[in-house]
């Protein structure tokens, strides 16, 4: 009998927990008739409300519960990362715990898995209860990364995907720090395909994905995997050596016509297009050098505190 991993972030979802579990257990109990042995790993991502004490609830009454609890929130991509180097299925699906992500697509992955893809993800043809501003910026953000850095990242996907177990072997040994999965898990190959559905709204609750959050995984997403923001320091010089070549030679033309200039109308355009030269340039240095910084500190990407039903393997 084969076996399905289920990853499942968790930080402050007290309400949705049990919710989670009430939906997902009886579906994967009948998934493809019964065929498939699963487990459900929870990594409390260093939740402050009950959700710590929710998730020991259920693993205390079902074995196939396994609980990860870091000792703070290292955020989600460091989660399902947890999971993945926890989990001992034949293959793992990412979900989120509020049920936008609906539990019986699972099976219609995992048929695509069955029919030799490695990597099934779930692409979005309708998401309710997202902003239009959410929306038309990620697809903004999908389209431009793309764009810069040649890796297939498919617009309408985020996390939730089945990926065989030599594909999550591959991306846990990968040893560079602050992993962006959703990159990754296009950049390794092997063979992809999708399964399209439409999102459903959280079942109870708020986001936790504040938009300080989005820009700093947008941030990862690009610094990760793409050079082009330094080249963005000769496009500027270009740029603005043009414009200021421009203005001068405007200035030039405005003399021979006999329109006299004082000379602070040459000095602080010239000064203007050089602090702002300087300031790109210091900027994007400044980008790459605090990814290397994280690099070289070598700190673990999480500190898992607590473990509950990892002593023995449920089959």
């Amino acid at each position: 009998m084969k076996k399905l991993s289920v990853v499942v972030p968790c930080y402050n979802e007290e309400a949705t927990v049990e919710a989670f579990y009430n939906a997902a257990v009886p579906v994967f109990e009948t998934m493809r008739e019964g065929r498939y042995a699963f487990e459900i790993i929870f990594v409390n991502d260093g939740s402050r409300d009950r959700t710590g004490e929710l998730l020991a609830a259920l693993a205390a009454k079902d074995k196939r519960v396994k609980v990860l609890t870091f000792s703070r929130n290292f955020g989600q991509q460091a989660a399902i990362l947890c999971g993945f180097r926890h989990c001992t299925g034949d293959c793992a699906v990412e979900l989120d715990v509020d049920l936008q992500d609906p539990v019986e697509v699972v099976e219609k992955m995992l048929v695509k898995w069955e029919e030799g893809y490695d990597v099934v993800h779930g692409r979005r043809l309708a998401r309710k209860g997202e902003s239009v501003f959410k929306k038309v910026t990620a697809k903004a953000y999908y389209k431009f990364l793309h764009g810069i850095t040649g890796i297939g990242i498919p617009c309408n996907t985020g996390d939730f995907k089945l990926l065989d177990r030599r594909v999550v072997d591959v991306i846990c040994a990968l040893p560079e720090h602050g992993k962006y999965l959703r990159g990754l898990e296009s950049w390794v190959g092997f063979k992809q395909t999708f399964v399209d559905f439409d999102r459903n709204e959280r079942v109870a609750g708020e986001t936790k994905y504040t938009l300080k959050k989005m820009i700093r995984l947008a941030q990862n997403g690009i610094v990760s995997n793409s050079s082009w923001p330094l080249t963005l320091s000769f496009k500027c010089g270009i740029i603005l050596g043009v414009l200021s070549l421009a203005c001068f030679i405007t200035f030039i033309v405005l003399v021979c016509c006999g329109i006299a200039l004082p000379f602070a109308a040459w000095l602080f355009p010239a000064l203007a297009l050089c602090t702002s030269m300087l300031c790109i340039f210091n900027a994007v240095s400044n980008l790459y050098l605090s990814k290397v910084y994280e690099e070289v500190k070598n700190r673990p990407e999480y500190i898992v505190a607590e473990k509950i039903n990892f002593e023995e393997d449920v089959k």
